[in-house]
């Protein structure tokens, strides 16, 4: 019985602790939401704190896809996240299968050299002059091809490709399989799991796309909506009055910030469980 009551002490405990996490995570998102869809007359009434409006106002939504950059970097985002997480999978499953035989000819060079990339990189200045070089400033694919391939996940889907059984590769081989039948016909169908996780990364990554466009992109017009976001949100605060159909740059920002996070948000319940099962992927054998 005592060892009943402390049981459910300590879930006690651990539910409170875990409502107060939640109610800190949510808290910031209703903030945002509610400003962005409330007249800022009541804003201000309320001292600049709300959570659940009076009335409801959609001004600053439609001015901002009316009136802003904001439907033609939603597309160009659209574009980047979903050709270059495509580009991003097939180069990494094609350099971390060879990387996953061990019978592979200078193999420890060679994931020393991907190692080495992740500890040091070639620097800001010679990146950029590689990106111009190729004819790639002013190019959706500068925001792509320079990030074609993280060695973070190479090395993931490589400890992935590992722990495939040995037996399925010599049987394929007896067959008369080549290699990369082997990668399309075995490997790939069976690393679905992996190529899930690490394209769920890249595709977060692609979407939050902002170093890279700030870096090779001047015209505005192929500006992702990372950028347009922050243009947003830098805007000075134009002056308030008090009339009840203004549209004040705070309310426009919290607008920007919604429609930025909105698609994530409503996708990430879907693939949770995938972004929890990629934490560990690859790290046990067996």
């Amino acid at each position: 019985m005592v060892r009943g009551m402390e049981d459910r002490l300590i879930n006690t405990v651990v539910y409170i602790v875990l409502g107060i996490a939640g109610l800190a995570a949510i808290f910031p998102l209703m903030y945002v939401v509610s400003v962005s869809i409330t007249p800022f007359s009541e804003v201000l009434k309320n001292g600049g704190f709300l959570l659940i409006p009076k009335s409801v106002t959609f001004t600053a939504y439609h001015k901002l896809f009316s009136e802003s950059n904001i439907p033609q970097a939603f597309w160009i985002t659209i574009f980047i996240t979903i050709v270059g997480t495509i580009i991003n999978l097939i180069l990494t499953a094609l350099m971390a299968y060879p990387l996953s035989r061990k019978k592979l000819p200078g193999r420890k060079w060679f994931l020393l050299l991907v190692v080495f990339t992740m500890l040091f990189s070639g620097g800001i200045i010679p990146t950029y002059l590689i990106v111009k070089a190729l004819g790639l400033i002013d190019s959706v694919w500068a925001m792509i091809l320079p990030n074609a391939v993280w060695s973070f996940n190479v090395l993931i889907m490589k400890s992935f490709f590992e722990n495939l059984p040995d037996e399925l590769f010599e049987s394929a081989r007896m067959d008369g399989a080549k290699e990369f039948r082997i990668l399309l016909q075995i490997v790939i169908p069976l690393s679905v799991p992996s190529l899930l996780t690490i394209g769920l990364f890249y595709l977060v990554g692609h979407w939050n796309e902002f170093f890279q466009a700030v870096m090779y992109v001047t015209d505005r017009t192929l500006f992702p909506l990372q950028v347009v976001i922050r243009e947003i949100l830098m805007l000075t605060q134009q002056p308030m009055d008090n009339a009840e159909n203004m549209l004040p740059t705070e309310t426009m920002q919290m607008a920007s910030v919604v429609i930025a996070s909105l698609p994530v948000i409503m996708i990430y319940p879907f693939i949770q469980k995938h972004f929890t099962k990629g934490m560990l992927l690859g790290s046990v054998k067996g």
